[in-house]
């Protein structure tokens, strides 16, 4: 199985690839003010094959609330990464997830203990409302690692309001970020 290194390396790839994120080693006082651990504004997507597709929105649909408070959606990453959580418990913070995906969960959970990654801290920034997905909130996430050496990154996601008032992460950004619905890597033999 692959470390969660192996993971964290593969998102951050993902998201530098396409232009959605940032990695840095350097100490944060030889960073330049405008450093990569600053997320770009998602006013406009980074490139013609972004996830989100159209230009987000800033003008909240007329009948819904408004934007969330940033807590709303890094208390939903939080859960997600958090080791203690069983995936059964977590299915209600991905949308359209099903009991399949509760292994997934589980395996990213223990990848992220594993590697010495928790505790995580998440950061929200840039939130918009999705043009392309009504009532969907677009937000710049920085996730920080309890390692100093891994650094952080920056990556776009996507949330989805339930009919409880709370969030989910939308299904695409999970598959993104999170591999489900893929089966565990078997071991080389």
């Amino acid at each position: 199985m692959p470390s969660f290194s192996t993971k964290v390396l593969s998102a951050v790839a993902i998201a530098a690839a396409l232009g959605l994120g940032a990695c840095s080693d350097e100490p944060e006082q030889a960073r330049p003010a405008a450093s990569a651990t600053t997320p770009a504004p998602l006013e406009k997507p980074p490139t013609p094959t972004a996830p989100f597709g159209p230009e987000p929105s800033t003008v909240p649909p007329a009948d819904i609330a408004p934007l969330p408070a940033p807590e709303a959606l890094t208390d939903v990453m939080v859960r997600i990464a958090d080791p203690a959580v069983p995936g059964g418990d977590k299915l209600n913070l991905v949308q359209h997830a099903t009991p399949a995906d509760a292994e997934a969960l589980d395996r990213f959970g223990r990848a992220l203990a594993d590697g010495g990654y928790t505790p995580l801290t998440f950061e929200a920034h840039e939130l918009v409302w999705s043009a392309e997905n009504r009532g969907n909130v677009l937000a710049n996430i920085v996730v920080k690692t309890a390692n100093p050496q891994t650094g952080e990154f920056a990556f776009p996601m996507e949330f989805s309001p339930t009919d409880t008032g709370s969030w989910q992460l939308t299904r695409e950004t999970a598959d993104m970020l999170l591999q489900l619905g893929q089966p565990a890597p078997t071991p080389p033999g």
